[in-house]
């Protein structure tokens, strides 16, 4: 049976929440596969709003397993808050399984990432701050403290004592901070041990067993393509792989077991953080969009940046991910509009590029080139088929899965859980 992957096609926010939800009722398990609190999903059911940061969507269906894999980043104090949050509107998490193998997201990462992005100015990365980067950072270092470890009050008593020894030197002399005390944070994650003891397997054996059963798994990346550590644009981008290649790594689903990979798009084009952004608007249209779209992040809050659609991100990803199928979300955003630019190719120095540039300066001086496709004036909020759609509507999402090089299959026209147009079956 199949397993799924959900992939952001281009800065991330593009709406993999609703596009999962949609799917939730067809799935058994719904897996994370990478990132941490950085990332955020909003789910809207009903009046009911949700914005999820580390569980996954599933944990709102009823009937579906929602799985933390090991490629995740973990919070242990906010993914009991989020839990706790969720309870308290009636939605439980036990049926919650989280990876031994995921790592920990300690206060010194916390700590350092704060200071340390403050300390690059204007060269900063534009972090959110939650300690992902060093997290990830330790773990390639291989010193990282893993979430088995809340299970071996012992073992990690000794990895929080060995990374306070260089950390808090890093702090205090580096930084001119004050120092983290080792017994007051073995307390703390001894305290989130108990809560989250229940919760911990292998979750990679119980995946594979369920694809076994004839289960159906979707995993579900945060963040998107351009903001992947290998393929996004360094050094501009998050410390993991949001790509379909980071799934298998992530779920510890191996390649040959992936049956579809569904790429989310949005009409336009967001970005939250620093980083190059060809399309992106500086004036009223850039404003309208941000106002039209309510694009300000799930998790942090920000402004996002808002433009044009852009193709050469779209086609980048089809290739990066072997996308099967597009997801296009917030088609709806763009009605009232009599003309919509769509950036087709980058003009750099003179040169065209129908592909992202090779280098990171290139990238920086690439300068987009539309071509404009007619606007449509109706409220499609309320369409139910892609034929309900108005002729340019329809026009202007060909046009996008030609450029794409992918079959658009679904096509979000609201918020809201039905306001999704399926043209085509997802799994």
């Amino acid at each position: 049976m199949p397993a799924v992957v959900l992939v952001g096609a281009q800065w991330g926010d593009e709406g993999k929440g609703k596009a999962t939800d949609l799917l939730g009722g067809d799935v058994d398990y719904v897996v994370r596969y990478q990132g941490g609190n950085n990332a955020g999903h909003t789910v809207v059911i009903g009046d009911q709003k949700y914005a999820l940061h580390l569980l996954p969507t599933g944990v709102l269906s009823p009937d579906v397993v929602p799985v933390i894999g090991n490629g995740v980043v973990i919070d242990p104090g906010v993914l009991l808050s989020e839990i706790d949050g969720l309870a308290a509107r009636g939605i439980d998490s036990d049926r919650l399984l989280i990876s031994a193998n995921a790592h920990l997201i300690m206060p010194h990462h916390k700590a350092i990432d704060k200071v340390s992005e403050r300390f690059l100015g204007k060269a900063k990365i534009g972090t959110t701050g939650r300690g992902i980067g060093p997290a990830y950072g330790d773990k390639i270092y291989r010193v990282g403290i893993r979430v088995q470890d809340l299970l071996d009050p012992g073992i990690l008593g000794q990895k929080i004592e060995a990374a306070l020894a260089e950390k808090n030197q890093i702090l205090t002399k580096i930084y001119n901070r004050r120092g983290l005390e080792a017994a007051k944070v073995l307390d703390e994650y001894l305290g989130y041990a108990e809560r989250l003891r229940p919760h911990i397997t292998d979750t990679s054996l119980v995946l594979s067993k369920a694809l076994d059963e004839g289960k159906v798994v979707l995993l579900e990346g945060g963040q998107g393509t351009l903001l992947d550590i290998d393929h996004g644009t360094y050094p501009f981008v998050t410390s993991s792989s949001p790509t379909s290649g980071g799934a298998c790594a992530g779920s510890g689903i191996p390649p040959n077991r992936l049956t579809r990979v569904i790429g989310i798009l949005k009409a336009y084009t967001t970005r939250v953080g620093s980083g190059p952004f060809p399309t992106e608007l500086l004036d009223e249209q850039g404003e309208w969009l941000r106002q039209t779209g309510g694009e300000y992040g799930v998790t942090t809050g920000r402004n996002r940046r808002c433009g044009w659609f852009d193709a050469v991100i779209a086609r980048y990803a089809t290739r990066i991910n072997g996308v099967t199928d597009f997801f296009l979300t917030k088609l709806d955003v763009l009605s009232g509009l009599e003309r919509i630019p769509v950036c087709v190719a980058y003009d750099v120095d003179g040169t065209r590029h129908e592909e992202i540039p090779m280098t990171q300066t290139e990238f920086h001086h690439a300068t987009p080139i539309y071509e404009e496709l007619p606007g449509w004036q109706e409220d499609i909020s309320s369409a139910k088929t892609f034929d309900d759609l108005p002729p340019n509507a329809q026009s202007y999402v060909k046009a996008l899965e030609k450029m794409s090089g992918a079959p658009i299959s679904a096509i979000g026209v609201g918020p809201g859980r039905t306001q999704t147009l399926q043209i085509r079956s997802l799994l």
